[in-house]
């Protein structure tokens, strides 16, 4: 299973971009705004990738 998460700068979740199986290999999502309840603003932004034997979280700025 790939998860894929989004959480602001006080570590609370914003999104959950991918909840799913996935074979290993290369793919892009796309972090499309108008499909949440409420639109976060401008800001820093974490996202946390996770599988099965990894984890990696990484900073990103959304500018709108």
């Amino acid at each position: 299973t790939v998860m894929l998460k989004v959480y602001d700068i006080l570590g609370n979740e914003v999104a959950t971009i991918v909840n799913e199986y996935r074979n290993a290999g290369a793919y892009e999502v796309e972090f499309d705004l108008s499909n949440f309840n409420h639109h976060p603003s401008s800001g820093v932004y974490f996202y946390q990738l996770r599988t099965t034997n990894y984890i990696e979280t990484k900073k990103m700025i959304l500018i709108k």
